[in-house]
């Protein structure tokens, strides 16, 4: 029987944890800073063991990544190239959810003289959108087309019925994460024109975005789409943009945070939230006039109506006095919680322009994904199953052949995948219009 270690036991790990063992049937080891996390997972499976295991302090990953077939890191990205240096050392295949970065990338030809396969970007957004876009970017190929642009968006987002407070947003990950997420430049190509956006301006440019069935949201650029013109095949394509779905509100409120000061590592002044406020508004006269005159935002009515009801503008003391940062992240930690029972909700929007023999056409890609009410959310399922997929696709030998660092944009890898994703309900519907 394979054996699997899962490094971290964080929010989406329950899901990968489960159809390592159930779906694929493999031994897997849950190793996480906390043992108690790790023996919840594993939830006294015959197959599954709990470690305690700090990859901070632990000498010992070596000996532990020796005594299994394959590793899944779901640590924080910082640790990836860490374990996947020892996944070489010990002959290992390696699954992440992240971001391919610099120095992972660096270690593919290392890899590949191992033979050993680093299969990254294996989740949600990265991963599934990427599985989908790549499979019908080659379809359309296969049928004499080309792709002249590509548009995906993607978010996490409360349900309908659990969208009750006035952000439009609760956390199923990270909210430093996606405060940090919230500082990222941008860049991407539009009508042939390559477009960078600073951090500060990231949420100035939303454009409005259209799902059947769902309410309009906003969408703002996801870090740098260029490469992905030539990562999917579509050196051609005069548009290629990735970006991020919001709910309405979403960017002015984050747009005045970054005009304001709010989103700085800068140290906290006074020991409320409104001291806060006051120290990144001085002057004399009302504090909304001093905000208002230090924002630029489509309106600002709303983004102050938004900093009150979290809590920006009140007495209430500093939840975290690291760094105003860190104070804001705790701040919506509290206050943008999904209460028991409530679902959350996947949607990921593909929109391909595409010519075929001269005619132009839209073909449009979506998947919508809702939690489990009193189980896994929607954001666990579409992050932690594609990983597991993707251990049970090497460790069952359908992806021979292949080594060095991989994202899944090859077909031996989408296609099953896709299909074992639509088993678990995880499915896209798409369209045509001329």
């Amino acid at each position: 029987m394979k054996k699997v270690l899962v490094l971290g036991a964080g929010l989406v790990a329950g899901p990968l944890v489960r159809y390592l063992l159930d779906d694929a049937g493999f031994r897997v080891t849950v190793a996480s800073r906390t043992e108690k996390k790790a023996q919840g997972l594993v939830d006294g499976h015959r197959n599954g063991a709990p470690l305690g295991f700090d990859i901070t302090e632990d000498g010992n990953l070596l000996d532990l990544l020796l005594e299994h077939d394959l590793v899944v890191s779901l640590l924080p990205y910082t640790h990836h190239v860490h374990v996947a240096e020892g996944a070489i050392k010990a002959g290992i295949p390696m699954v992440t959810t992240s971001y391919v970065s610099d120095a992972m990338r660096e270690l593919g030809p290392k890899a590949e003289d191992a033979g050993i396969m680093l299969l990254n970007e294996m989740g949600l957004d990265p991963g599934i959108d990427h599985m989908e876009a790549q499979r019908v970017i080659d379809e359309v190929k296969v049928n004499g087309g080309e792709v002249e642009g590509f548009i995906s968006y993607c978010g996490g987002l409360p349900a309908p019925e659990a969208n009750d407070n006035p952000w439009g947003y609760k956390f199923s990950w990270s909210p430093k994460g996606v405060v940090l997420a919230s500082r990222n430049p941008a860049r991407f190509r539009r009508n042939g024109d390559v477009i960078e956006i600073p951090g500060k301006e990231l949420f100035a440019g939303y454009e409005l975005i259209e799902v059947p069935g769902l309410p309009v949201f906003e969408g703002y650029p996801n870090r740098d789409s260029v490469p992905y013109a030539s990562v999917y095949g579509i050196e051609e394509a005069k548009t290629v943009l990735r970006g991020t779905l919001r709910n309405r509100g979403w960017c002015d409120t984050w747009k005045g945070l970054h005009d304001i000061g709010y989103l700085e590592d800068g140290p906290v002044i006074g020991e409320t939230y409104l001291d806060v406020m006051e120290g990144l508004a001085p002057g004399g006269g009302p504090l909304k006039e001093r905000i208002t005159d230090r924002i630029d935002t489509r309106d600002d009515g709303l983004v102050l109506e938004n900093w009150k009801w979290l809590g920006l503008l009140s007495d209430l003391r500093l939840l975290d006095r690291t760094s105003r940062l860190d104070a804001l992240s705790r701040l919506l930690e509290s206050r943008l919680r999904y209460s028991p029972g409530e679902r959350d909700m996947i949607v990921l929007q593909h929109r391909f322009s595409c010519r075929f023999k001269g005619k132009k056409e839209e073909v449009f890609s979506t998947m919508i994904d809702y939690g489990i009410p009193g189980g896994d959310s929607a954001m666990s399922r579409t992050v932690g199953i594609p990983a597991a997929i993707g251990s049970e696709m090497i460790l069952n030998g359908n992806l021979k052949g292949h080594s060095g660092v991989l994202i899944p944009t090859l077909p031996d890898i989408y296609k099953l995948a896709l299909r074992k994703l639509e088993g678990k309900g995880i499915r896209f519907e798409s369209g045509v219009s001329i």
